[in-house]
């Protein structure tokens, strides 16, 4: 379960960071839909991607520490959850979005509890092996 909780959070991690940059770098045109949103909406969109990929890089940060803080996994899995929570109140608000967001949506939601089940498998792992766990 440790290498399972590594690799998943490599890869969140490696993920939000490129869809964040791909978001800085095309505006509105990364949005399913948004493309004549204006300037407004692609500043917005843009900024937002920057803090998308700030957001991979913590994942990254967390995959990085020996043992993988369970506490920090919980908490990147739980603003990640909230995203797809506001995806449902905006499903609720205005009915239902282009069917990639759609998609976005059951990843953001299914994708949390797994994390909340993995957060301390490496933790675990070392205590039980007898190794010196240093959580920061």
């Amino acid at each position: 379960m440790a290498k399972v909780l590594r690799i998943l959070t490599q890869l969140m991690g490696w993920s939000c960071v490129a869809i964040g940059l791909f978001h800085v770098a095309l505006g509105n045109t990364a949005i399913p839909g948004a493309g004549s949103a204006g300037a407004t909406v692609d500043s917005w969109g843009r900024f937002m991607g920057a803090s998308f990929a700030g957001y991979g890089l913590a994942w990254l940060w967390a995959a990085r520490q020996r043992p993988i803080p369970a506490r920090v996994v919980r908490w990147l899995a739980g603003v990640f959850l909230l995203g797809g929570v506001g995806r449902l109140l905006s499903l609720a608000v205005y009915g239902w979005p282009q069917w990639f967001q759609i998609a976005l949506a059951v990843i953001e939601l299914g994708l949390p509890p797994v994390f909340f089940w993995l957060a301390d498998a490496e933790e675990r792992a070392l205590r039980g092996s007898g190794a010196s766990v240093l959580t920061s």
